[in-house]
């Protein structure tokens, strides 16, 4: 019984919290806000089964947690150089139909997968993309060429 009350406990304020954080936060997921809602469920499941038995324990971390990404939220929005470091650069993957090999390597993209995308913006070849670049959010935006 004691576990059902803690589980029921901790479900209302990670509800609440999910409220007050807000919905465009949530809904946009980055691999950091991904992680972070892992380690939310890791220390979740450690406050409400394992050797810590405080519930109190388990709603201070996430507070925590969820107050420290609002104010990195806050302060990306408030100053572009915090900004630069949480949310980096737009890349240029393809220039005037010319692909730029050392930008997909390092984002671990392919060819394929930036045709793959030009096609869902109705383009039909990177030879038609003037420009193809990784938005800071993972995707891909492309510019068609002007006929």
């Amino acid at each position: 019984m004691d576990l059902v009350i803690r589980a029921t406990v901790v479900f209302f304020f990670i509800f609440l919290v999910t409220r007050i954080v807000g919905r465009r936060e949530l809904s946009n997921l980055e691999p950091f806000d991904l992680i972070m809602l892992v380690v939310i469920g890791d220390l979740v499941q450690q406050g409400i089964t394992q050797s810590d038995n405080s519930v109190t324990g388990a709603i201070t971390v996430i507070a925590t947690i969820a107050l420290l990404s609002v104010f990195v939220a806050w302060t990306a929005f408030r100053f572009k150089w915090v900004r630069a470091l949480t949310d980096g650069d737009p890349i240029i993957l393809v220039r005037d139909g010319e692909v730029i090999e050392q930008n997909l390597r390092r984002e671990r993209l392919t060819v394929e997968e930036v045709e793959a995308e030009a096609r869902m913006q109705q383009i039909e070849s990177i030879d038609g993309i003037r420009w193809a670049i990784l938005e800071t959010d993972g995707q891909i935006s492309c510019i068609p060429k002007k006929s």
